[in-house]
């Protein structure tokens, strides 16, 4: 660690030792043809992706006592491609589910998905148009456990439908937690993800909404991803989809998760950004 001033979003040493291994792991697989195993710290570099995350801001906005924009960006396409950044927070999910005193993956998870506006620079063919919430850009769709941990995220544009989110998300839950049993859908998600839900072992509930009820009125089990789009909205460049390959997008649920979960696993707060 440099003797910099540190940022809100900066790694404490806690939290630096839980994924300390994975990264030190991966840079031991990956020197240079000479051995070189580069000039920055790796603590910095994630110190750098964590404080984008945080405050929204663009690649060349990123102070200069942090590592360049070009070097952070390296890391962060290169990770998102093998999968560390999916390691990290795989990784970090099981160790809270365990504190929690529950077994390292889930049986049961809820689907929903948010709509996002995207913005200017995010390709066209990427995008699209929420019909229902008249919402133009991307969707992010998640799978998640009782806890509001995610176990699954996929990002596409908005104008695509929860059919569609619905079967890649069982697709993903069933690769990554082999485990689950049962999901949890709204309405929005048609008999298509129930059928497919069959086909990789997963019973699909859809939860109706009561007929009587008026305004927002939580559904039990499934509220819990409404917190988890929540958290989600305390890390600005999260707020809108400001991604060019839905790749990144994805990535960066996963980054924002793995922050908050290492909060959870050190017992440290995080610091909101409301009246900033």
């Amino acid at each position: 660690m440099s003797d910099r001033q540190s940022y809100k979003s900066d790694l404490s040493d806690e939290r630096w030792a839980l994924i300390e291994p994975v990264i030190t792991s991966w840079k031991a697989r990956h020197t240079s043809v000479s051995g070189h195993q580069g000039s920055y710290d790796m603590r910095e570099i994630v110190n750098a992706l964590l404080y984008q995350s945080r405050t929204g801001c663009q690649w060349d906005y990123l102070p200069h006592d942090l590592p360049p924009a070009g070097a952070v960006k390296y890391y962060f396409y290169k990770w998102r491609d093998d999968g560390t950044d999916q390691t990290i927070h795989d990784l970090l999910r099981w160790q809270v589910r365990e504190k929690k005193g529950r077994l390292a993956d889930p049986s049961l998870v809820v689907l929903d998905t948010q709509s996002l506006h995207a913005a200017a620079g995010v390709p066209a063919d990427t995008t699209g148009r929420d019909a229902a919430k008249k919402v133009p850009g991307r969707k992010r769709g998640l799978a998640v456990d009782v806890l509001g941990l995610v176990i699954a995220v996929v990002v596409l544009a908005a104008s695509v439908h929860e059919n569609a989110f619905g079967t890649a998300l069982l697709d993903k839950v069933a690769a990554n937690a082999g485990t689950v049993k049962k999901a949890l859908v709204d309405q929005g998600f048609k008999k298509t993800v129930v059928d497919h839900g069959q086909q990789v072992g997963i019973d699909v509930e859809v939860v109706e909404r009561n007929p009587a009820d008026t305004g927002f009125v939580p559904q039990v089990k499934r509220w819990i991803v409404e917190q988890t789009n929540g958290i989600l909205m305390l890390h600005r460049r999260l707020v809108r989809d400001y991604e060019h390959r839905t790749a990144s997008a994805e990535s960066r649920v996963y980054w924002a998760i793995s922050d908050r979960m290492s909060r959870m696993l050190t017992e440290t707060s995080t610091p909101a950004w409301r009246g900033a």
